[in-house]
This record gives structure tokens, sequence and C-alpha cells, in this order.
């Protein structure tokens, strides 16, 4: 979060457009933390975010009784700090106003134990699950993440097993993978088409330690794999996540400030491909705050997208800013 606040001073771009903030984490760890006064904070800004969707983090989770049920304490934090900002006190905006959790689907059937111990927790707020699978067979993403699971997890008979029990509750699946396990989410998709799949981050195009040549390869397969996936109607995709260091922007180790003008520059190829491929009624915008606080402040982030989708209808920017997110989430909130 190094470069959290920076760009703080940028004049807001486009600021009466109304946001739902798809996808951010909070967490108070050693040397890292983003509760609701940090977001506030961010929010206050300048730019018009109204409601915010919290996306698991592992964080919180509590710390005895049944492993099956222990996921669910981040979901009991993330629903205590949305009844926190609901009551004005922090502002108008409502943060956490969805909350997706973690489980483990490899459990199988019993993996129900978790998701019913979820919706207990937040019966107004929870719409559903994530279970990172991100694998490569480089190592160097590695150090990003928590355990990083083994290939072809989505495949497995275990995981299958655990997923099917998301339609029954009417609950959705965030999928965190990279674009070489596109075809993977292709596949999980068709076996359970009545489950919506929300594509985080746009299926990291990852080119880390690549060369030029080799990053091209990677944006065209990327590309290809995407138009695939975007034949399963129940595919939705996330436009962000771009300040982490699987795409090798190198705005997260860069000195200085990034301004939106350059993050527009270099995000704008990946953003515009993907919301053409999806279309605006199956993308949303994210900020991925604050992990994206690495490469860059939240003012210049929420510019640079809006800079890229500048000369998009008023109908078009509804539907990414807001509608899809509002639908997908199922937010009952007033739009300005």
């Amino acid at each position: 979060m190094k470069k959290r606040l920076h760009g703080r001073e940028e004049p807001i771009f486009e600021p009466d457009l109304p946001i739902i903030d798809a996808h951010h984490h909070m967490f108070d760890r050693p040397g890292a933390r983003y509760l609701l006064d940090e977001i506030s904070e961010d929010i206050g800004l300048g730019h018009k975010v109204c409601a915010t969707v919290y996306i698991e983090s592992r964080a919180m989770m509590r710390a005895d009784g049944p492993e099956l049920t222990r996921p669910a304490g981040e979901t009991e934090f993330a629903n205590g700090i949305a009844a926190m900002s609901a009551s004005g006190t922090y502002g108008p905006f409502r943060v956490n106003a969805a909350i997706v959790g973690f489980a483990d689907f490899t459990l199988g059937a019993q993996v129900a134990q978790t998701l019913e111990a979820h919706m207990a927790a937040a019966p107004d707020r929870f719409r559903g699950i994530r279970q990172v699978t991100l694998w490569h067979p480089d190592p160097a993403p590695n150090k990003f993440m928590f355990d990083p699971p083994s290939p072809g997890l989505m495949a497995s008979d275990r995981f299958k097993q655990g997923f099917a029990e998301l339609a029954r509750r009417g609950l959705s699946f965030d999928a965190a993978v990279f674009h070489t396990q596109l075809p993977e989410l292709a596949e999980l998709a068709d076996r359970f088409p009545d489950t919506p799949i929300i594509l985080n981050h746009l299926g990291f195009a990852m080119g880390m330690g690549l060369d030029p040549v080799q990053r091209t390869e990677v944006f065209n397969l990327w590309r290809e794999n995407l138009r695939q996936l975007a034949k399963r109607p129940n595919i939705a995709a996330k436009i962000g996540g771009f300040g982490m260091p699987f795409w090798a922007f190198g705005f997260d180790e860069a000195e200085g400030e990034a301004a939106s003008d350059q993050l527009a520059k270099v995000w704008r190829p990946y953003a515009l491909e993907g919301i053409e491929i999806f279309g605006p009624d199956r993308c949303m915008m994210e900020s991925n705050f604050p992990a994206d606080g690495h490469s860059c402040g939240y003012v210049p982030l929420w510019n640079a997208l809006k800079k890229i989708t500048a000369s998009f209808s008023v109908n078009e920017k509804s539907r990414l800013y807001w509608d899809t997110a509002a639908r997908l989430y199922r937010l009952k909130l007033p739009k300005p």
C-alpha cells in the first residue's frame, strides 16, 4: 500500500459519475491495515463511490470452533463494518454493501456447512464465494499468494462437488485465475451453467519476467482465451486489478507517483479488450484496493479507468460503473 494516497491532489475526472466499487479488501495485519477509516478516506478524496463490494482476503477468520465454519468470521467482520457504514456516520456511501467470503471447495459437499455459516453471519449482504485458484508453472508469482494451489484444482471432482452447493443457495463465484487457466474456468462454467461466475481482474495476463515478444504472445493468448470464455452466458468480468505485479506493468516498482494519464496509457489495451469481449452488460469496474495501492493512489486509479472509458455513452458507463455490479451482487440501492 506504499502508494495508496499518491495522486490525491489530481483533479477528479467525471466527478459526478456514480460508482459501485465492485472489488476491494479489508484487513488488519502487521504493517498493513485497511479498514473503514482508510477506505472512507480514499472515497472522501472525491470520486462518487456510493457503495462497495467486499471480497475475501482470508482476514479475521475465527480462531476456534469447527474448522468448516471458521471462514464465517471474515463475513462477520465485513458485515460489522457494513453496519457501521450504513449508519451514515462515516459518509453517505455504503461500504461492504455486498460480501463475498472464502470457502474451500476441495472439502466436497461438506462445504455446505461453510456456506450456511456465511449466510447466517450476513443474511442481508452475503452474496457468494471466492476461492483463489491462481496457478502458473513459473514460480515467480507464488510469492504474492497465500498457499498457492495445485494445478487443475477447478477440474478436480472434490472441487466440483463443493462448487455444486453454490447454485442450491443462489450464490455466485468470484474466480481468480491467470490467463492460462481461462479454458479450465470455461469448463467449470459449462458444468454449472446456473451459477454466476465473476472473473476477477480480467484473468491476469501473466507477464512477469517476459520480454516484449513474449508479452505480445501472452496478450494474444489471453485475448483468445477471453473470447472463448465469454461465450458462456453465466460469466461476467471485473475490469481492474491492473496494479497487481502479475501484469508486470512496473508501477509497483517504479519510483515516484503514477499519474492517471500514465496508467490509462498502459492499461487501456487490456481494459478495452475486456469490455469489447464481454460487453458493458457483463463488465463492472473495480479498484482492487488496497492491493492496487502498491502501484497508484485511489484518485488516479479511478481517473485512469474513467479516461479509458471516456468515449463511451452515458448508458454504457452506467452499466460499467453501476448496473452490472448492482445486478450480479443483488444490490438494491438508489442510484444518484
